[in-house]
């Protein structure tokens, strides 16, 4: 070895080569990483999560109460604009718990407490798993019905030809 090497390896008194210490030294400060700060998630994630969580359900044709629905078509039709994903959520983050509230519509012919159940448990396993809260509750409002011969309050994009 060369003789810069084995000044960097000298021999401590406890026994361990100095640069052993210094690399110990290096990774000291204070515990355990998780509690070296703080995390705050915004009640828009939340919401955000919930509502795409929602929607994967068999069974919600769409999220929020007639009036938001319209405001969100509109919305949706302006240059720029994208879908909200948060229609029909309101959600309260706390530090280490949240609570949501979810509006829905539900298509015609589904067990409507089936649909509940099932927004409930995709909603609560995906929130918690992506942000490591706990839900306390998921409340659900069901506004509306869609009906097979409805149109939908939202046409979809026109497509290319």
């Amino acid at each position: 070895m060369t003789e810069a090497v084995e000044q960097n390896r000298t021999q401590t008194p406890e026994g361990g080569t100095e640069q052993a210490q210094n690399r110990k030294a290096a990774r000291r400060g204070g515990g355990n990483p998780a509690t070296r700060g703080r995390t705050t998630i915004a009640d828009g994630v939340v919401e955000k999560i919930a509502g795409l969580a929602a929607r994967d359900v068999v069974g919600v044709h769409t999220m929020g109460s007639g009036l938001s629905r319209t405001f969100g078509a509109v919305r949706d039709r302006v240059p720029g604009g994208s879908k909200s994903v948060t229609r029909g959520v309101k959600a309260e983050v706390g530090e280490v718990q949240t609570a949501l509230d979810l509006e829905i519509v539900v298509d015609y012919g589904v067990a409507i407490a089936d649909v509940a159940q099932a927004v409930r448990e995709n909603v609560i396993a995906a929130v918690e798993r992506m942000t490591g809260l706990e839900v306390v509750e998921v409340n659900i409002a069901v506004s509306d019905v869609k009906l097979p011969d409805e149109e939908d309050e939202e046409p979809e994009a026109p497509r290319i030809q």
